[in-house]
């Protein structure tokens, strides 16, 4: 049996700790799948910098696109606030994105009956969500046309420009929809057409695409989907939007969620694929073995579902996450008396103990 590559990127911070224990609970739900995985481990971020000079050195990334799926922990922190802006820790994350051509980016935002006291939200509302947001990653206003400051008519004044292709919406639409046959089929996509003219095209080119795909689709504003998520964030199943509602309505939606501990992403395209939690590098925590390892755990399981196509052994570590979060095991982040707090190696050990 051939085997897969897998390119661990431990990053700065927390990120050493979370990936490590991530690794493990990844190989042996692999393993008892009867995946064989083999790992490489690759420098990025502040501790590249550090190492090489740079936040991306060369041979990271073409560790990266050889492999199968790449596993990022986080990267950045204060100790490099002071680096020139083209060697950042978060060049990094840019410069990989680029390179493999990750055009989407998915985030699961998921709240058991478990969680729910976590969320700003009333329990009652939030409690049950489940919802996978599809962001655009590579286009938009984020890499339109754009002007730093030019002078008209005696003021200054800066401009970015919001550029969208047909072939670039129709592809995120795509990934969408499939998504959603593989959910509870409702797809709903956000714009905001009353206004922009890239909006009209973007619900256009998304209506048209929904239908080839046999799937249905509604559309809503960006204003009221940001309403919509506060008020009743389990009507929605599979949210599509573009690089800049996709952005803030992401986080929004993290937050809704109570905790960036617990929440994986994935970034996927025409390259292997980038998996990462979206919490920072946390480096106030570092080294003291209570950083939350879930995050990166349920990125895991997206690698495996998304790029290794593997959908049991992901499943598997989201049953086993869910079952040691509803036994009342909880790292400090989430702490609460009356609840069991663990450690960052507990909390794995608990998770494969499940597995």
């Amino acid at each position: 049996m051939s085997s897969k590559k897998i390119v661990v990127i431990p990053g700065d911070g927390i990120g050493p700790e979370v990936t490590a224990a991530a690794q493990e609970i990844l190989d042996l739900a692999a393993r008892k799948a009867g995946l064989a995985l083999e790992y490489t481990t690759r420098l990025a971020g502040g501790a590249a910098i550090d190492a090489r000079g740079v936040p991306l050195p060369d041979e990271t990334l073409a560790a990266a696109k050889t492999a199968d799926a790449v596993l990022l922990g986080a990267v950045g922190g204060p100790k490099w606030d002071s680096v020139a802006p083209d060697i950042r820790p978060e060049k990094a994350i840019l410069g990989l994105r680029k390179a493999l051509g990750l055009y989407a980016n998915l985030r699961p935002v998921k709240v058991s009956a478990a969680l729910a006291a976590y969320s700003p939200l009333k329990p009652e509302i939030v409690a049950g969500t489940d919802i996978l947001i599809v962001r655009e990653l590579t286009g938009g206003i984020y890499f339109g046309p754009k002007c730093e400051s030019e002078t008209v008519d005696g003021a200054e004044r800066a401009w970015d420009t919001e550029v969208y292709s047909v072939p670039e919406v129709a592809r995120i639409v795509r990934m969408a929809c499939q998504a959603a046959k593989g959910r509870r089929g409702k797809v709903t996509s956000v714009d905001k057409a009353n206004v922009l003219a890239s909006s009209r095209l973007w619900r256009r080119v998304a209506t048209a695409t929904a239908q080839e795909a046999g799937v249905d689709i509604a559309h809503m504003y960006v204003d009221n989907c940001a309403m919509q998520l506060v008020l009743g964030p389990k009507t929605f199943d599979v949210i599509v939007t573009g690089n800049l509602f996709g952005d803030i309505l992401s986080d929004e939606a993290a937050v809704v969620a109570g905790s960036i501990g617990l929440l994986p992403s994935a970034s996927i395209g025409d390259g292997p694929g980038l998996y990462e939690p979206i919490h920072g590098s946390a480096p106030d925590i570092a080294g003291q073995g209570i950083a939350n390892p879930v995050g990166t755990v349920l990125s895991a399981a997206m690698l495996l579902r998304h790029s290794l196509k593997a959908e049991a052994p992901a499943a598997a570590i989201e049953q086993a996450v869910d079952a040691v979060l509803a036994a009342g095991y909880r790292t400090a982040d989430l702490y609460r008396p009356g609840l069991t707090k663990v450690s960052t190696e507990e909390m794995a050990k608990l998770i494969i103990k499940q597995l």
